[in-house]
């Protein structure tokens, strides 16, 4: 088929392109490059099932002319980072609230047979209930936790009022290839793996007991392919958590990258910890139930967050020094 990755050039849509078009697919990637980079998509320029076009979501024309054709949409593009949106509200909900309007209205203009899109666990935001359960939110900790959420309602509500029929996906901490470590809103671990290699101390927001569910990228592409390609009717227009199903606190994820970045560099001189005060917005504790996803769209996560931590460093080593 053919289909409509938005913020295909980003991290998780460069792999989603990547395992479309080895799935036969025809892909049309747009992106503004704002956060997404030509790097990541740089390996699909030349295959024949691959279209690039350079647009922003908060352009209804770009939407548009985008999804000419498409059958199927997968919607990735925001802009992510919980601090940032306590920065800049205004432009995170211009991207994230007006563009997935944009994107949403025209699939449903040109009647795609599904619109799959990118939630979020932000939206859990101060529920204390573990592991989180798909219906059972708190009230939101931040306004890119409160865009994320306002797009399961307008795409529940264009389901209701249009027929329009959709997936969200509330990705779980994601990390691993294509990920970038650079500036002030960088992930996690790639950011560690970075200043763990330039032997300088990362710093951990509070006293490394917080908890995510690390889910490696590899796994989120096969929930959101399943997510497009089910034929179950049982399984589409609903919600679904994308994660490992594990916790995972900050102190054991930096002890891990320690550890690989031991075994593969020897002679790398790895610093201690250095610990700061909590972010605002952050929830302290996330862990991921997902019997629904495995049970409806037949969800398996196979690498395991030390596989991915593995796979990740030596992702990097490749790509950001000599060896």
């Amino acid at each position: 088929m053919k289909v409509l990755v938005t913020g295909g050039a980003g991290f998780i849509g460069s792999n989603v392109c990547e395992a479309l078009l080895t799935k036969g697919h025809q892909v049309v990637c747009m992106d503004n490059l704002l956060t997404g980079s030509e790097r990541n998509i740089a390996p699909l320029r030349n295959h024949p099932f691959f279209e690039f076009q350079l647009g922003d979501i908060r352009d209804l024309d770009a939407c548009d002319r985008a999804i000419q054709g498409c059958e199927k949409v997968i919607h990735l593009a925001a802009l992510g980072s919980v601090p940032r949106s306590i920065q800049d509200p205004l432009t995170t909900n211009a991207i994230n609230i007006d563009g997935f309007l944009n994107v949403i209205h025209v699939a449903k203009e040109h009647e795609v047979k599904r619109f799959v899109f990118a939630a979020s666990s932000s939206t859990y935001g101060d529920s204390a209930e573990l592991p989180k359960v798909e219906d059972r939110i708190g009230k939101p900790l931040s306004p890119y936790a409160v865009t994320k959420y306002v797009n399961e309602l307008y795409a529940h509500v264009f389901h209701q009022s249009y027929g329009l029929e959709y997936i969200g996906l509330r990705y779980f901490n994601v990390f691993g290839r294509n990920q970038d470590p650079q500036g002030a809103y960088a992930a996690v671990i790639p950011k560690f793996i970075q200043q763990f290699l330039s032997e300088t101390s990362p710093v951990i927001n509070g006293d490394g007991t917080n908890t995510r569910d690390f889910t490696h990228v590899e796994n989120v592409v096969s929930a959101t392919l399943l997510a497009l390609e089910t034929d179950h009717k049982s399984a589409a227009n609903q919600i679904y958590n994308v994660a490992f199903g594990s916790s995972t606190t900050l102190i054991e994820l930096a002890e891990m990258i320690q550890k690989t970045l031991s075994e593969r560099k020897p002679t790398l001189q790895i610093p201690e910890l250095t610990f700061g005060p909590n972010r605002p917005g952050d929830i302290p504790h996330s862990h991921a139930s997902i019997e629904k996803i495995q049970k409806l769209l037949g969800y398996v996560p196979h690498v395991s967050v030390e596989t991915g931590i593995q796979k990740t460093v030596d992702w990097f080593l490749t790509q950001y020094i000599q060896l």
